[in-house]
């Protein structure tokens, strides 16, 4: 059995006193109209590297050429005049802290590169089914710009050994420590050894994908590809090694990550909640957010909140993925009294992310956008690693992971 590798690396990185202009949300939580809003005013907004067609006409078509040309030209304008180079490999620690839902969370994990093989060998474990197309544009970003622009996040089962470090690393004189706009902090350490790390992951067999399925696949598969343009491969070429952030599981937050849907197939509310009493106990009124697993709060537009519990002696407790709530929900009324089929495509349905909380799904129903939402309970850390260890895959929108991690504060390049 392998074991994880990750090692140091001489990070493209910006100065102190810029770390918080550059900083971006990642290239997939915004929309370009929210990319081109957030980056206005701010010309080293990495957000200008990882969504460049905030530079160009509104018309331009993200997998246009021109995008991928200027989000070279951008890359290589940030390397230029706004990153320094690390004189020396190095690895951090990263630290985001917020308020989410009204408590207090704060994560810290590994700023490492990984290694490629890892991720083909199923040591790094997924839990996503990621999307060719997807794949293609991050991978030519990975190869037009000649770097890991944006890190992965990663987690890890909890080792004290790992915790103890973090822990002890994480107590001096930051190079970064700013709050974002939204409120999240952040703040970056230099590890003063790296060894001790490098050993700790060495006696890990496995590492899980948090968030950053795609980012994973695209940077493996770049990686690949220079291997076969280079005949003299040893295995050891910076090209192998891919930028990652990695956390103790323990440390992590998942939200959920809610259903809305555009109309009720045909059925009145009346008809609708009938069914629904065919597929499990429906009480009313119940409070916006599920407070527990298998429970489901439902909104109606002139009913409000109702509460669904999927029977308990009807569940697959032995199945990590048809025991879990969002497959549930799936099988047992989204597909036969909604009549939703593949939610990966069907445009009657949509998703919203546990950040907005429950008054967002009152807001899209009340408006007519959805006839009925969903407000689910967040997946387990404990779930999602059972799914990713029986090489399963979740329904989609699945995870909310948050914080974010935000991208241009460290940057891995490919030599």
């Amino acid at each position: 059995m392998g074991m994880i590798r990750v090692k140091p690396f001489a990070a493209l990185r910006p100065r102190p006193e810029q770390a918080s202009q550059v900083a971006c949300v990642p290239y997939d939580v915004v929309s370009t109209r929210e990319a081109r809003v957030l980056a206005a005013g701010n010309p080293i907004s990495f957000l200008h590297a990882v969504r460049p067609e905030i530079n160009l006409p509104d018309t331009t078509d993200p997998h246009d050429d021109a995008v991928y040309a200027r989000a070279k030209s951008e890359f290589d304008r940030f390397a230029r005049e706004v990153f320094v180079r690390e004189s020396q490999p190095s690895m951090y620690l990263y630290r985001q802290e917020m308020t989410l839902l009204g408590r207090r969370v704060s994560q810290t994990g590994v700023v490492a590169c990984c290694h490629i093989d890892d991720y083909e060998k199923g040591l790094i474990k997924k839990h996503e089914k990621t999307r060719r197309d997807k794949e293609d544009d991050r991978t030519r970003y990975v190869l037009e710009q000649n770097a890991n622009a944006e890190p992965v996040f990663f987690l890890f089962k909890d080792r004290p050994d790992l915790i103890r470090l973090i822990e002890e690393g994480s107590r001096g004189g930051a190079l970064y420590d700013f709050t974002a706009v939204d409120g999240v902090r952040h703040t970056l350490w230099r590890v003063a050894s790296a060894g001790p790390y490098v050993a700790a992951f060495q006696t890990i067999p496995a590492v899980y994908v948090a968030d950053g399925h795609h980012r994973t696949a695209a940077a493996a598969r770049a990686g690949i590809e220079r291997k076969r343009a280079n005949p003299g491969h040893t295995g050891d070429e910076e090209y192998n090694w891919f930028l990652s952030v990695l956390f103790p599981a323990s440390r992590l937050t998942i939200l959920p990550y809610h259903r809305i849907v555009h109309d009720l197939n045909g059925l009145t509310a009346e008809g609708f909640i009938s069914r629904l009493r065919g597929a499990g106990l429906v009480t009313e009124p119940a409070e916006p957010a599920p407070n527990r697993p298998h429970h489901v709060s439902i909104y109606l537009k002139g009913v409000g909140w109702i509460g669904f519990e999927f029977p308990g002696a009807s569940i697959p407790k032995d199945d990590p993925i048809k025991s879990l709530d969002y497959e549930l929900l799936a099988d047992r009324v989204l597909t036969p009294i909604l009549g939703i089929g593949d939610i990966r495509s069907d445009p009657r349905i949509d998703f919203v992310g546990g950040i907005r909380g429950p008054g967002e799904l009152v807001k899209r129903v009340d408006s007519g956008e959805a006839a009925v939402a969903f407000s689910m309970f967040p997946t387990s850390i404990e779930q999602l690693i059972a799914i990713a260890d029986a090489g399963a895959i979740m329904p989609p929108k699945s995870t909310w992971f948050e914080p974010k991690l935000r991208s241009g504060l460290v940057v891995h390049t490919l030599d």
